[in-house]
């Protein structure tokens, strides 16, 4: 949670230096505002006749306090004025030599727990976390989903502060997740054992369950107490008769989405044709529900394709065949419908004025719980140095395709039991993407483990064309290259100030052809720092062409499967490049580093030059305060 106005109380005179060094860090966010409080005078501190009494005046006027000092002195300053936890501002209590951070009041909704967190970390203080979902490693149910935009709504004769404490007393629960988005990916990986997760809520037997999770666009009555969490993910598309009554249109807009099953705290944003910007129907619902209106050109909507009720009366009024479905459709970026056209009209409106209007619904694209493939970088070979995204998609995954010429077997390793593991080594193109095609399209999750970095000859070009030909949602998660692992194992800095400061990642002209503008001896003109991919097997041709403006002594390196068990390391000079590949007797999986940057020590940086002013430090040294 974004705090923009902070007070820190300091109740000591030591503790005057703790709290600049707070105030320092904290001013340091964008629009963020600090102030010191203290009943003593120094730098910086805003003196007070009574702390106890500025905080209780400007209680609900911060979005934060901290007190540095006593934390019963905190607790009897802030008692009087402690309202309702909705509404509390966060209270933080540090001791006057900065050992612990502790929240003591509004740790979920006032973000308290991680104002606390952020300050010891900033201090190297033991941070002091009560709240028993955060002892457990459970998650809040008050505050989940809030990074993501959504909303808590309870449901049944259970109110949520009861509900959360079946929750935290592991009462069995069962979690259904209707769409997918960062927070649900989390869910799935952090469950408890006393939660089960579902993705249908007709498969969910409430006979043993004491409470409800549900991440839902839509509407339930389940039998037991239920927390649904709404996620902002419908894109509602609206037409209408001209100056239709505001007050009756948002009636019967909400008594028709109810109908629909559909719940408007999950609305993302509205849309129509531009030629209903000012409508105040619409303006009004938009404010109301505080989410965007968004206005289309007629050209926009009608480049939407298979809208399913094209209408011939509005083609011949505007000259498109679709305004609602059209407009859903590109407020969600994907041409589907969860609600097709519904033409509505609001229940009593005088005969002759202004009454009909329609709406649609689309689920926004990446929302829905359907297939997704992932092309991950598997990075240069050891498992370690894999993301941490791309291993919890390998952990995930249903199938894992992995490039099994050039990826270690151990990190399919990751996998979940059931998946389906398979090596692509042996198989065409073709095969790859059947395979791929299949778990697609039965809803399930595909990684496609690319060595080191997808982007650096991968081959992924040709994959990616066919998953947009079909439709199929895809995303990549890149990867640490060997060009970035030969630099650790050579302890190198690539890019040495007033010596090199361009690297190059390149191949040699071998059976696949390069571009002659990008020939070796070409880019070996400027004398970069050189990354040779897929060429150890023609060492003697990349010499050669190398040598035509290096100097013989330039040093090169063979790295030979970095990061893997077997990894062989080779340096030397440019004139023995063809000897040492020789040496290894390999030519697959062989990077060729060349450069003056191999081995290069001696020149310094105007980074952390403390003459050099920039950004974030002046030219005597000292922090640049924000």
């Amino acid at each position: 949670m974004k705090h923009h106005t902070i007070t820190i109380a300091s109740l000591t005179g030591k503790g005057a230096a703790v709290a600049r060094n707070l105030r320092d860090y904290l001013s340091g966010e964008p629009g963020c505002r600090v102030e010191i409080i203290s009943a003593r005078e120094g730098e910086g501190l805003l003196k007070v006749p009574s702390i106890a009494g500025h905080v209780r005046q400007e209680f609900m006027n911060r979005d934060a306090f901290i007190f540095i000092g006593s934390l019963g002195i905190c607790v009897r300053a802030i008692a009087p004025v402690i309202g309702d936890k909705r509404c509390d501002p966060a209270v933080v209590n540090c001791d006057e030599n900065g050992l612990f951070v502790q929240p003591v009041l509004s740790g979920h909704r006032g973000g308290a727990n991680d104002l606390a967190l952020r300050l010891s970390r900033h201090l190297g203080a033991q941070p002091v976390v009560t709240t028993s979902s955060d002892v457990q490693g459970l998650w809040p149910l008050d505050i989940l989903g809030r990074q993501e935009g959504w909303s808590v709504e309870p449901w049944g004769s259970r109110s949520m502060t009861f509900m959360m404490a079946d929750y935290v007393n592991h009462a069995r629960t069962a979690l259904l997740l209707d769409v997918r988005d960062r927070v649900t990916e989390m869910l799935e990986r952090t469950k408890p054992e006393f939660v089960d997760i579902y993705y249908d809520y007709r498969a969910i037997p409430f006979d043993s369950y004491a409470l409800l999770l549900a991440v839902t666009h839509r509407r339930y009555e389940p039998p037991v107490p239920a927390v649904f969490y709404r996620p902002k993910v419908l894109c509602v598309g609206l037409g209408c008769e001209k100056n239709i009554d505001p007050r009756g249109f948002i009636d019967a807009f909400e008594a028709g989405f109810l109908q629909l099953g559909l719940s408007p705290l999950s609305i993302r944003s509205l849309g129509s044709i531009d030629l209903k910007a000012d409508e105040p129907a619409f303006v009004e619902l938009s404010g109301k529900l505080q989410i965007p209106f968004h206005c289309f050109s007629a050209e926009d909507l009608g480049r939407v394709d298979g809208v399913p009720n094209p209408s011939a009366t509005v083609m011949r009024k505007i000259g498109v065949p679709s305004v609602a479905e059209a407009a859903s459709a590109l407020l969600a970026g994907s041409a589907g419908w969860i609600a097709e056209k519904r033409k509505c009209a609001i229940p009593g409106a005088a005969a002759g004025s202004p009454r009909f209007f329609t709406m649609a619904v689309s689920l926004a694209a990446g929302a829905a719980r359907e297939g997704l493939i992932a092309i991950v970088g598997a990075g240069p070979g050891d498992p370690e140095l894999i993301t941490l995204r791309g291993r919890r998609f390998l952990e995930k995954a249903d199938l894992i395709l992995y490039a099994g010429s050039l990826v270690p077997e151990k990190l399919t390793h990751a996998a979940r039991p059931g998946a389906l593991v398979r090596s692509s080594a042996g198989m065409a193109l073709e095969e790859q993407l059947e395979l791929m095609n299949r778990f697609y399209r039965s809803g399930r999750f595909v990684v496609r483990l690319h060595t080191g970095d997808p982007s650096i000859y991968g081959a992924i070009q040709e994959q990616m064309a066919w998953f947009e030909e079909h439709d199929m949602r895809y995303e990549i998660v890149p990867g640490v290259s060997s060009f970035q692992a030969a630099a650790a194992a050579l302890h190198a800095e690539f890019t040495i100030p007033e010596t090199v400061q361009t690297i190059i990642l390149t191949r040699a002209a071998g059976r696949t052809p390069v571009p002659e503008k990008e020939r070796l001896c070409e880019l070996a003109r400027s004398q970069s720092t050189m990354c040779i991919y897929l060429s150890a097997g023609i060492a003697e041709s990349v010499q050669d062409e190398l040598l035509r403006h290096y100097s013989p002594d330039t040093p090169v390196a063979v790295c030979y499967r970095l990061t893997w068990d077997d990894e062989h390391i080779l340096r030397g000079e440019l004139s023995r490049l063809a000897e040492l590949v020789g040496t290894t007797g390999k030519s697959n999986t062989v990077l060729l580093v060349v450069g003056a940057a191999l081995g290069a020590r001696g020149k310094r940086s105007k980074l952390y030059d403390p003459a050099f002013a920039h950004g974030f430090r002046d030219s005597a040294g000292e922090a640049v305060r924000a």
